[in-house]
């Protein structure tokens, strides 16, 4: 591991707005300076002061959709969330030099994530250009299949919204047909192509690193929004 990765892990260690968790067994955080923290129901109040609604940005890469939506939205709350902690630094890096006290980022598996919110507390969750797994033995890892439905389900808020945008016809496609066959899930929008005509939501608007190379590539760009009962 080079020494660039390991300063960034390093100070991921100590920003006051990134928690991680290193162990797969155990549901325990690390806050600022690697100190133990339980926000289990408590997040909005606990770290961003507050009584705000709570949104999840899912693979979140360099965070660019969740410091965005805190830049456009001041009244709601947002946690990054991804495994790979370089990754984690650069947005936590952006999020403190802009001075975004709204946003934040955990280090964790996402098939954990309903060990560090209590149920209800989120009130939307977005999946942004995640890896598809295109092959059917790894269907199980798709972040919109049955198996992370019922993860979202157990933190999401009644009524609470679910937000994929991938350039991927098979991932689009694959999350339609789960939708149709879960009877607790309600699709309330979809499009195969969100920039053909006036964009349908202004939370839209943003263009990721990734998605930018999509759409230079000729890709169009997708977009599901449901909520699960």
């Amino acid at each position: 591991m080079g020494k660039n990765k390991l300063r960034k892990f390093a100070d991921n260690l100590r920003f006051p707005n990134v928690f991680e968790n290193f162990d797969v067994t155990s549901p325990e955080l690390l806050g600022e300076n690697a100190e133990p923290v339980d926000l289990v129901g408590r997040w909005s109040a606990a770290h961003f002061g507050n009584e705000h609604p709570l949104t999840l940005e899912l693979a979140c890469g360099r965070g660019e959709y969740s410091l965005a939506l805190a830049e456009r939205f001041p009244g709601r709350n947002f946690i990054g969330v991804d495994i790979k902690g370089a990754r984690i630094w650069k947005g936590a890096s952006r999020a403190l030099e802009a001075g975004l006290q709204n946003v934040a980022f955990l280090r964790t598996r996402i098939e954990m994530i309903d060990r560090f919110f209590a149920p209800g507390e989120i009130a939307e969750i977005w999946v942004t250009f995640p890896d598809p797994f295109p092959r059917k033995s790894k269907a199980n890892r798709r972040l919109t299949g049955p198996r992370f439905l019922d993860t979202y389900r157990r933190i999401l808020a009644p009524g609470g919204l679910v937000h994929l945008k991938t350039d991927d016809p098979g991932l689009y496609e694959f999350t339609l047909e789960t939708l149709a066959a879960e009877a607790k899930g309600e699709l309330l929008y979809h499009n195969s192509d969100i920039y053909a005509a006036p964009l349908p939501f202004a939370e839209l608007a943003t263009r990721t690193y990734y998605e930018q190379m999509h759409l230079a590539e000729g890709k169009t760009i997708k977009y599901v929004r449901f909520t699960i009962h």
